[in-house]
């Protein structure tokens, strides 16, 4: 059995049900996905409701995560493009994953590891130290 650090600090989900599927890295989503893409999803799925819809403006999404129109755009079709999520203006749906992605394409960072704190540091548009 693995040791609890801290029990008193052992993670529930929320009421307002926010949590990431393990599948993400099991089934290589991680790999398809840029640094700037992951730290959309992690947003959108902090921010969707129990069905993962969420309709953030692309303003205030710029805004919070201190990104140009553009990176909101390319990160957006990034996960559109695995299947992640699904985007009709102004709506965001995160969407349950597929076995493996729907688009099989070289990773944006082949065999690289990607590091909390850079996604981190892409959300909070800072340095994660």
């Amino acid at each position: 059995m693995k040791k609890i650090i801290y029990p008193e600090r052992v993670r529930k989900i929320p009421p307002h049900f926010s949590w990431l599927d393990h599948r993400i890295v099991r089934d290589g989503y991680i790999s398809d996905c840029d640094s700037e893409a992951l730290a959309l999803y992690l947003f959108l799925v902090t921010v969707g409701d129990r069905n993962g819809t969420s309709y953030y403006s692309e303003r205030r999404i710029c805004e919070l995560l201190n990104w140009t129109a553009n990176q909101l755009s390319q990160s957006r079709q990034n996960l559109e493009k695995t299947g992640s999520i699904a985007y009709e203006k102004p709506y965001y749906q995160v969407l349950a994953l597929e076995s493996a992605p729907l688009e099989r394409k070289e990773p944006a960072r082949k065999n690289q590891p990607v590091a909390i704190s850079s996604l981190l540091s892409n959300l909070l548009g800072g340095n994660a130290s």
